[in-house]
């Protein structure tokens, strides 16, 4: 057995997928890199452990074991998940239907801007090219020039520079340089990893795991894009905790739901990796909580955010519910029932809660689109909230836990530890907008 994911070097992995047809490597555990444009035949069973996110991901994944013609096995391991919890209990919402549509923004200027220049790199653009790339075409054509990738002619646009135009379009969609992992007593290089990620990853004093080895990360070093490791054998692991601030910089759509009301519109979000908890291995056991000097990042992006009137959270408050907990829970469980309606998973998006946030003035449950500029996932959110935030609820009621679990409130991702949750307040919060 061994393990594959898109970070390892090509090498390393040509030589795992070699060695998979050989019928040398019995299995591979991996990410959904092995889900598309990877050519492997042969293999009897295929274990998901939890949705990966879309049907046609599960599909896709599902279709590795029996490309030879035979029998195979295809097994789905529910996770500690909401949507898995609501996909377990309701399989309609599975089988039987076609795959998503693509959720996109073709107009988002991150995403737009890069393949006008893999254009003008192949042959100039001329002016009756624009309509094929949409409205916005001429606005980004115009920031491409300012910024120097682009130069107007009389015959179009062309490309300026010397390096390739398809390296500023990053298939993965992280955004950033990646970050080299590098062994520190040997120089030898074990794989990349997204710039933002690193800032979770492998920040220092990281348990970074490679292929059955585990290293400590000795060193972060962002400006110069590596990561320096040592090998190791500690008994705990980590997990990056951090803080993450959204302001509205613009609304685009509003719209009442039951006493409150829906936006959906631009915002500026604002993480900092601020300290990492170390935790026994076997036993759960906190063992500390480092402090770390990263820098915040900061990213344009769109959210469908939802508030409560003063009025409304005030009765709320004086039945003794805990707000703060109850935006918080709603917030995860809503993160994570998003996939089912918006061709992404709980990964490509991300949340913030307050009790009174300083834009609205109000309770506040926002969720946003991980990707600058935004891809469309919380705009499919606000177009449909009631299903959404009705299938939320049911995912968290239908849960058999009394305070909250993993498998209803409780976040993998979350930088605040899953403090405070309040699973009854959740509760009451959506009945009051679905119910009033």
């Amino acid at each position: 057995m061994a393990a594959y994911r898109a970070g390892y070097l090509s090498e390393d992995r040509r030589l795992l997928e070699k060695a998979l047809r050989a019928g040398t490597l019995i299995g591979l555990a991996t990410t959904n890199a092995l889900e598309l444009g990877v050519d492997v035949s042969g293999l009897d069973a295929v274990l998901i452990a939890g949705w990966p996110g879309t049907r046609a991901s599960l599909w896709q994944q599902a279709g590795r074991a029996g490309r030879d013609g035979q029998d195979a096995l295809a097994v789905l391991i529910a996770r500690d998940d909401p949507l898995d919890t609501y996909l377990v209990h309701h399989p309609e919402a599975l089988f039987g239907r076609p795959v998503e549509a693509i959720v996109l923004d073709p107009d988002n200027p991150y995403v737009l801007g890069p393949h006008l220049c893999a254009a003008a790199a192949e042959i100039p653009l001329a002016e009756e090219d624009l309509a094929t790339f949409g409205d916005t075409t001429a606005t980004v054509l115009d920031d491409l020039v300012e910024q120097g990738l682009l130069r107007r002619r009389s015959a179009g646009w062309f490309w300026t520079r010397r390096e390739r135009a398809t390296d500023l379009a990053d298939i993965r969609g992280a955004g950033g340089a990646p970050v080299q992992v590098v062994e520190s007593t040997t120089g030898r290089l074990l794989g990349t990893v997204d710039e933002p990620s690193a800032h979770t990853t492998v920040h220092t004093g990281a348990v970074y795991l490679h292929q059955g080895e585990t290293f400590l990360v000795e060193e972060l070093d962002l400006e110069a894009g590596v990561a320096l490791v040592g090998a190791a054998e500690p008994d705990y692991s980590t997990f990056a905790r951090d803080i993450t601030e959204i302001r509205v910089l613009k609304s685009l759509r509003t719209t009442p739901i039951g006493p409150g009301t829906l936006t959906f519109g631009e915002v500026e979000v604002t993480r900092q990796v601020v300290s990492y908890l170390k935790r026994r291995l076997h036993s759960g056991e906190m063992l500390g909580d480092e402090p770390l000097e990263l820098p915040p990042r900061t990213l344009r992006t769109r959210a469908v955010w939802w508030t409560l009137p003063a009025d409304t959270i005030a009765a709320l408050a004086e039945e003794g519910f805990d707000l703060a907990g109850a935006a918080h829970a709603a917030e995860h469980a809503s993160i994570g029932l998003l996939p089912l309606f918006a061709t992404c998973d709980r990964w490509d998006i991300g949340g913030v809660s307050t009790e009174l946030h300083f834009d609205t003035g109000l309770l506040t449950v926002f969720v946003y689109d991980g990707h600058e500029g935004g891809a469309g996932f919380a705009e499919r959110g606000y177009s449909r909230a009631t299903d959404w935030l009705t299938a939320t609820r049911e995912a968290i009621r239908s849960c058999e836990c009394e305070r909250g679990c993993p498998s209803c409130i409780q976040s993998p991702k979350c930088g605040n530890g899953n403090e405070p949750l309040s699973k009854p307040g959740a509760l009451r919060l959506l009945d009051t907008l679905l119910d009033p």
